[in-house]
């Protein structure tokens, strides 16, 4: 995303030569890098006095740990005043080279290696775990919903990975990266596995200040984020895992342990499980050159066209987000010809590699600048990074083309349907798609806002219909579902305003619209 000498703002009352007067006007007026440079400086010295009378009010055994996050948001916001338009040059990206993205099968096809607990003895799952279930009506984190036989996300990690355990008789621990927003109620949950074979570790996202879009100084006037100051306050994306897990000292203890690699991806991703052939390619390369960050990169689907996707730039892999991307070209990076893969943001990180990065202060990540309106109609704005991102700050660095089965998200309810129906088989954990379903593609379900939230979705199936020969559902209105609904084919179920259709117990629509009112009464 642009920075602000993109002219993104209008005004700034903070710096009194432009007070009323459009910023980017101003600036094609001045046209003078000097003049820039003080207005740079202006702003970066009154949010400085302003994270300094927050800091004044900071506790005392609150007092390093917040001076850390402010001096980590006043990099991002000295990187973000630097910043001319979009961060990418169009004419520079390229097709990344044949050998930097790899088949999955040519992975698989080295096989395992003698000792798989060997191998697995360096590894470490990090889950990112900071994000709240808000855009499914539910409180609290996001980890904590209930997705498959009341296994919640956090439950069926713990599975997999005591499983992995169990077999192999290795010790890979869990690390959760929580956000200020998810930590208290995770703690409190994380007892309840305290005598499962996995030992689980905690650490916090960086908390940093939101910014009133239009004078570029924070929201907040202390360090509190309970009551109304919670909104003053935000996890800067999952980038920060780099810089949070570093401080926080777990990366250090856990390479002292002997671990290597850490395998991060979403909680939410239920296909992100531990893979042991991507795990061997790792640790015994076949070229002897150590890879020190793999992306799982998986086909594009028309669905998923605001996917991320690797280039090359600049002879670096990079990848290239949607909003980085000059809006004249936004419909060539949809194109799912040109581009053909996007990133899963399944990732696996060499941990001394992110040591010495860190210490030289050497890792890159573009800014995504992120608008959003506060419920008191207030415009600010939240900069954040992406952990994807730093893929060229690596050596070595390679993407993995995965099968689609490895990106499996639980983002809306809709999917959440997926999950739970007869389409998938739960095994230790790890969900795998029946194999009772001809066609390994996934069908499309679009269910509409009566559905949103968890609990108004739950009401609405008496059971979960079967969807094994299901291509594409759409379901829109007040509609229900009795038992044992069987759902073939193409089915569209569309109840208009005020009207309500309950789908009778033991229906079968295959190849089926419905639509006007259709009442089931008892008797």
């Amino acid at each position: 995303m642009g920075g602000i000498m993109g002219g993104s703002f209008s005004c700034f009352p903070q710096v009194n030569s432009l007070r009323a007067m459009d910023f980017s006007k101003a600036m094609s007026r001045a046209g003078t890098s000097q003049f820039q440079e003080v207005i740079r400086q202006e702003l970066e010295y009154s949010m400085k006095v302003e994270l300094d009378k927050i800091l004044a009010t900071a506790p005392s055994n609150e007092l390093e740990h917040t001076k850390k996050d402010l001096d980590g948001f006043k990099k991002l916001f000295h990187r973000f005043l630097q910043e001319k338009g979009p961060s990418v040059d169009w004419g520079k990206i390229q097709r990344p080279p044949e050998d930097s993205i790899q088949p999955y099968e040519k992975i698989k096809a080295r096989g395992l290696p003698d000792s798989v607990a060997s191998v697995l003895n360096k590894l470490v799952v990090v889950k990112l775990n900071g994000g709240l279930g808000t855009s499914m009506g539910c409180k609290g984190p996001k980890s904590l919903i209930g997705v498959r036989n009341e296994n919640t996300f956090l439950d069926l990690t713990v599975q997999q990975i005591e499983h992995l355990n169990k077999t192999y008789n290795t010790d890979v621990p869990l690390v959760l990266m929580n956000s200020f927003n998810t930590d208290e109620d995770t703690k409190k949950i994380l007892q309840k596995y305290s005598h499962s074979r996995v030992k689980i570790y905690t650490f916090n996202q960086s908390r940093y200040p939101r910014i009133n879009k239009e004078t570029l100084l924070p929201i907040a006037k202390d360090v509190s984020y309970s009551g109304e100051s919670t909104e003053a306050w935000y996890p800067p994306g999952h980038g920060d895992i780099y810089a949070s897990f570093y401080n926080s000292g777990l990366l250090d203890t856990l390479i002292g342990e002997g671990k290597e690699y850490i395998f991060v991806s979403n909680i939410d991703n239920l296909g992100a499980t531990v893979d042991l052939y991507i795990l061997n390619h790792l640790m015994n390369p076949p070229n002897g050159k150590q890879c020190e960050f793999v992306m799982e990169v998986t086909n594009k689907t028309r669905a998923d066209v605001k996917g991320g996707t690797l280039t090359q730039y600049e002879n670096k892999l990079r990848l290239v987000e949607i909003a980085q991307v000059p809006k004249p070209h936004v419909d060539e990076f949809k194109s799912v010809s040109k581009f053909k893969i996007f990133n899963t943001n399944n990732l696996w990180i060499s941990l001394s590699a992110v040591k010495r990065l860190q210490e030289q202060n050497a890792i890159d990540m573009e800014i995504i600048v992120n608008p959003k309106t506060l419920d008191g109609g207030l415009n600010i704005i939240q900069l954040e990074t992406a952990v994807g991102a730093a893929v060229k700050s690596f050596e070595n660095s390679l993407g993995i083309n995965v099968p689609r089965s490895r990106f499996l998200p639980v983002k809306t309810t809709s999917d959440l349907l997926l999950v739970m129906s007869n389409l998938y088989s739960l095994n230790a954990g790890s969900l795998t798609m029946s194999e009772k379903r001809e066609f390994p593609t996934v069908p499309l379900v679009k269910l509409g806002s009566s559905f949103t939230k968890v609990q108004d979705y739950l009401r609405r199936f008496e059971s979960i219909p079967d969807m094994l020969e299901l291509d594409h559902l759409t379901v829109s209105g007040d509609v229900t579902f009795g038992k044992n609904v069987s759902l073939k084919g193409t089915v569209i179920i569309i109840a208009n305003h005020g009207d309500r259709i309950d789908i009778p117990p033991g229906a079968v629509l295959e190849n089926k619209i419905v639509s006007g009112n259709l009442r089931i009464l008892d008797h």
